[in-house]
């Protein structure tokens, strides 16, 4: 770090050098303030010269005068050091993102690039301001108040530097300590923050999964992990007060215990006050908030400067330093979190006891929706209104419209994530939020007696979750009593697996998320969601991200497996391959199959032609 600042200030020689002119005459005010106070009783005051006296005060006046005017020079010089250091950390956090995200586009995002972009990347140049600012300003106000000292009286060094030195080993002292643990409450924050934006990005999964008290057992340990450090770093901070205590406060006690003395030494009582206004009115505050700056604005500036010019990376989610970890491997250690060897699952877990996860499937439940409606808030539009709808069991249903129009919310209320504001959802006729004290209602004809119709259903979202852990381990996330590997197989090959399986090293190979593709990851979850007994399957564009070929092989597995299909359709093919369309258009629902709504919705017929041009005109 060292040899970095030093190429920077050489790089700036002028800039430096006009900066310590204008703080030299900024500080001109320091040596006059307690000469001019000393000569102003000895030779005017006190020896009835009361002109002479003013005179002396007058000058110390006008020194203070030109100190403010050169005051506009020194910020000058300090816009001129402090602006080029943002740049260059802008530059160099940016490159350094940009040549990450180069070298493996696979790898998600690291959010922590946000944090250092804005907050780190401004706080470091406030924190070099702050320092340079404070650090030239005591060099200059010392110098100056040591320089007035030894004029009045070169015994008074004798009772003043001792402490004054005392006080500042023993404050350097403290930096390499305040430093660690600066950099460990840093670390503490960007950690929680990147956790918290997986969290945010995986709210409606957690929820599904009932994943609560998981993610909060580990929110809780990582908002426990910032407090002790900043508890850690407060208590360095103490130390660093008692450092100024000795180096500012005890000079000046000891200059007025030893004042009698100084007196029988011949010392003039306005050289004593003279002394007593350089401690108490230069060299003190300038100490004290050179204490501050450097014990706050030094540690973690340079600890700032170490993350953003190519320090030593961390994970976003772990407790240790895992470089090329990706944010949703849930495998990483994070204090007080919930042992590495359960993930934390960002899809929806359910599943239903059977002997065999795909040889028996219930036909599938009955969905109802009776006159929904749905708004995000109190006073927001509804996004669904008085919405009716019936998907029988075994029956494949695709749910097509605009882009924000409510096709995920739709999935989200079938799947209990979210509770209507009006009207009630009813799968194979009980609440999807049914817990498992709510036996009254009995289980629907042909499906299993499970008190629980949450454990019906297995919804996959658009960003499929993938965890560190093996091929098998992803596969079987929805299996409760396992399958055998040739299930497992079978599913693989269905859904068009069996080729990744095989590159990746077999179902025991262990799974890099980082290293996988999006459409790879919709691959894996497929095959686990096509292993799960769950009757009840939910697609919200879960194939987004692969082929048209591979999309229809995928769907049409699904479709071919006992149980009740509902897609949110992202191509025009996968409405064409269900049973039931439904249109939502933001004012009115309409069901039909694929030639019906080509007749009867003029939306439908719009979309068709967006997705398919050639649709528009089989239909006139």
């Amino acid at each position: 770090m060292l040899p970095r600042a030093l190429r920077f200030l050489r790089a700036r020689t002028r800039v430096v050098l006009l900066l310590g002119g204008w703080s030299l005459l900024e500080s001109a005010h320091t040596f006059v303030s307690g000469y001019g106070v000393a000569k102003a009783l000895d030779d005017g005051f006190l020896v009835g010269h009361t002109g002479t006296g003013m005179g002396w005060l007058a000058v110390a006046a006008v020194a203070i005068v030109i100190s403010g005017a050169a005051g506009r020079g020194v910020f000058r010089g300090l816009a001129d050091l402090v602006e080029p250091l943002r740049d260059v950390l802008v530059r160099t956090v940016v490159t350094r993102a940009l040549d990450q995200a180069v070298a493996d586009p696979a790898r998600t995002a690291d959010t922590a690039v946000v944090s250092r972009l804005t907050n780190q990347t401004e706080l470091a140049r406030d924190s070099f301001a702050g320092l340079v600012l404070v650090a030239r300003s005591f060099v200059f106000t010392a110098a100056g108040a040591l320089l007035g000292l030894v004029s009045l009286a070169p015994q008074l060094l004798l009772i003043v530097l001792p402490p004054l030195i005392a006080g500042l080993l023993l404050f350097l002292a403290t930096l390499a300590p305040m430093a660690r643990h600066q950099r460990a409450f840093l670390h503490a924050d960007e950690t929680l923050s990147a956790d918290f934006g997986a969290v945010a990005a995986g709210l409606r999964d957690i929820a599904a999964c009932g994943a609560r008290p998981t993610v909060a057992a580990r929110a809780y340990g990582l908002i426990d992990a910032e407090a002790r450090a900043a508890r850690r770093l407060a208590g360095w901070a103490a130390a660093r007060c008692l450092a100024l205590g000795v180096a500012g406060q005890l000079p000046v006690l000891l200059l007025l215990l030893s004042a009698p003395w100084l007196l029988r030494q011949n010392l003039t009582a306005g050289t004593v006050l003279g002394a007593l206004t350089y401690l108490t009115q230069a060299l003190l505050p300038a100490l004290h908030t050179l204490m501050n700056a450097l014990g706050s604005a030094g540690t973690r500036l340079l600890v700032v400067l170490d993350r953003l010019t190519g320090g030593r990376r961390r994970t976003p989610l772990g407790g240790g330093s895992v470089d090329g970890a990706h944010p949703d491997d849930a495998s990483l250690s994070v204090p007080g979190s919930v042992p590495a060897s359960v993930p934390v699952p960002l899809s929806v877990p359910v599943a239903v006891s059977v002997n065999s996860p795909t040889a028996t499937h219930p036909p599938g439940p009955r969905v109802e929706l009776r006159s929904i409606t749905f708004a995000y808030g109190p006073g927001a539009q509804p996004v669904l209104h008085d919405l009716d709808l019936v998907v029988e069991p075994g029956e494949h249903l695709a749910v097509v419209g605009p882009s924000g129009i409510g096709k995920s919310t739709l999935a989200g209320l079938i799947a209990g994530l979210l509770a209507p504001t009006a009207g009630a959802v009813r799968v194979n006729g009980r609440p999807p939020t049914l817990h498992a004290s709510d036996t009254h209602a009995g289980p629907g004809p042909g499906l299993l007696p499970d008190p629980d119709p949450s454990r019906l259903r297995v919804l996959i979202p658009q960003q499929a979750y993938v965890f560190s852990g093996s091929v098998r381990d992803n596969l079987l996330y929805l299996c409760p009593d396992g399958a055998s590997d040739a299930s497992v197989a079978a599913a693989s090959n269905a859904v068009g697996l069996s080729s990744l399986v095989s590159r990746l090293g077999g179902l025991d190979a262990r799974i890099d998320p980082a290293a996988l593709s999006q459409g790879e990851r919709q691959l894996i979850a497929l095959g686990r969601a096509h292993l799960s007994p769950a009757p009840l399957l939910l697609l919200d564009e879960a194939t987004c991200h692969l082929d048209p070929a591979a999309e229809q092989r995928a769907e049409q597995v699904f479709a071919d497996r006992p149980g009740t299909l509902i897609v949110i359709a992202h191509r025009i093919t996968s409405a064409q391959r269900a049973d039931r369309v439904l249109v939502l258009d933001g004012i009115r629902a309409t069901v039909g199959s694929h030639t019906e709504l080509l007749e009867r919705s003029v939306l439908y017929r719009e979309l068709a032609g967006n997705w398919q041009p050639e649709s528009v005109e089989r239909s006139r």
